[in-house]
């Protein structure tokens, strides 16, 4: 699905896509129960996001919002 069209390098578009769904939820925890349908778990950190993809258990980045 559209969590195996992101590599590490492209964090702006993963930023922007993150962003956008934010955008759609009315919470924290219903914008990380729809990034967990596309294929990734998000956690809040001091000054992000951090990102990994589910299905292969690999850390993406950490995207400032």
């Amino acid at each position: 699905m559209f969590a195996e069209t992101f590599s590490s390098a492209n964090l702006g578009d993963l930023r922007h896509f993150l962003v956008s769904e934010r955008e759609k939820t009315l919470s924290d925890t219903e914008w990380k129960f729809r990034m967990r349908g596309y294929g990734f778990h998000v956690k809040r950190v001091d000054g992000g996001v951090m990102v990994a993809r589910i299905a292969k258990n690999e850390i993406l980045g950490c995207v400032k919002m």
